[in-house]
């Protein structure tokens, strides 16, 4: 990941370079035709100032093949022979040995071939000049193309953090104050007034979002609460009705059983409404406050107050290395006794449960005969398995509890067992 104000610089450096270049190639075009202009024109004016020199001296054929084979001699670039007709003028390109290098390499020459009459003879005149030089400027260019890009990348990053310091600077502070916000506090985020208008806009509207947020936190937090206080009071004395009235020696077996199924699903629905509170107070985030607990002190406290429900099965709690996380009290009470609860309830009487604590998870296993059904095993109400069904929340209310904290709980089975972990992070 990238910061937003790096993108755009990335984007320029890299048009940058990829104009840099296809520009080396143009670079050596251009100049090479300019070079190779410049050169056939210098080559033009000394073919017509030796012409025009050889015609005016004037002199006998004699001399005249005297001084042409002095000047051949001495400019060995520019050649005078005799041909039988004039012709057009002409240029040619070659590379060659240039035997007044020192290094003896090849050099490139631009060559005129030119016509002229004198004393009635035709002769052709050659003249060169050696181009290898462009390549030098080339390289030059180059380097200094070179050098100005990166003088300029410089000078784009130093300019790009400075002014995207202070032009963003609105921005981080509203993202501070986003990180900071939280419904519990029920106050809504005061945005400094922006004088860029798209800033304002975004202050703006994450402002009605925070007031909607907290206005739906509110609502729904007083319905958990009325919720709770409503029905759980009627719910109580339903219940406490029918046990007066199956203490009643008057009622009849039959009206005794029907009794006693109407109690147990009257306290059945009883469990499920304040599962479906506290699912509900979790999703509120009203329980917020986190502190360093000891898995293993927390696991032998549930263990004791399970003592009465674990007093008939065998229990091996193993301590691997101590566990300490960052959570809520409360929460982590709950998904424990869940945990335990769900492993004792679904254990025979003879069969050995398994507590496991490491470093960084738990591990509960009890014995088994089929497998859970996984897809379904953290949903509220789901089915888990067709042997034992229910549509209880404890596993729910467990991955609730996990989600909120950043563990992740998974299930396996294996060798007749379900193992339940949960991976927690380092606190």
């Amino acid at each position: 990941m990238i910061k937003l104000l790096d993108k755009p610089l990335r984007a320029f450096t890299t048009y940058s370079m990829i104009v840099l270049l296809c520009s080396i190639p143009a670079y050596f075009i251009i100049i090479d035709l300019i070079w190779v202009h410049e050169i056939n024109e210098h080559n033009q004016l000394l073919a017509e100032a030796t012409k025009k020199n050889l015609v005016r001296l004037n002199s006998d054929q004699t001399q005249l093949l005297a001084a042409i084979s002095l000047w051949n001699t001495l400019q060995p670039k520019t050649k005078i022979q005799p041909v039988r007709a004039l012709k057009n003028d002409s240029t040619y390109n070659v590379y060659r040995k240039n035997n007044y290098n020192a290094d003896g390499g090849y050099d490139r020459f631009q060559g005129l071939v030119t016509y002229v009459e004198i004393n009635r003879q035709p002769y052709s005149l050659t003249v060169e000049a050696n181009v290898e030089e462009s390549y030098e400027t080339i390289i030059a260019i180059t380097a200094i193309t070179i050098l100005f890009f990166v003088i300029l990348l410089v000078g784009f990053i130093k300019l790009n953090k400075n002014i995207s310091k202070r032009l963003w600077a609105p921005f981080y502070h509203t993202l501070q104050q986003i990180k900071a916000f939280n419904l519990s506090d029920d106050q809504v985020v005061q945005f400094a007034p922006n004088t860029i208008i798209e800033f304002q806009e975004l202050n703006d509207s994450i402002a009605r979002l925070m007031e909607g947020n907290l206005s739906t936190f509110k609502r729904q937090k007083e319905f958990t609460e009325n919720a709770s206080h409503e029905l759980q009071t009627p719910l109580a004395i339903v219940q406490s009705k029918l046990d007066l009235l199956i203490q009643d020696d008057s009622i009849t077996a039959d009206q005794s059983r029907l009794i006693e199924e109407t109690n147990n699903a009257l306290s059945r629905v009883s469990r499920i409404n304040k599962n479906l509170l506290l699912l509900a107070k979790i999703e509120n985030q009203q329980f917020l406050a986190k502190q360093s607990i000891n898995m293993s002190l927390k696991l032998g406290v549930m263990l004791e107050l399970l003592t009465n429900l674990i007093e008939t099965r065998e229990i091996a709690f193993q301590v691997h290395a101590e566990c300490q996380v960052e959570a809520n009290s409360t929460l982590t009470e709950i998904m424990l006794t869940n945990l335990l609860m769900n492993a004792i309830r679904y254990t025979c009487n003879d069969a050995k449960l398994d507590i496991s604590l490491f470093s960084d998870k738990l591990v509960v296993s009890n014995a088994g005969t089929y497998p859970l059904e996984d897809q379904k095993l953290f949903l509220r109400f789901g089915s888990t398995s067709v042997q034992t069904p229910g549509s209880g929340l404890g596993l729910s209310i467990v991955k609730e509890i996990c989600d909120r904290h950043g563990w992740i709980v998974s299930y396996n089975f294996t060798e007749c067992r379900h193992s339940f972990t949960i991976t927690f992070n380092s606190a």
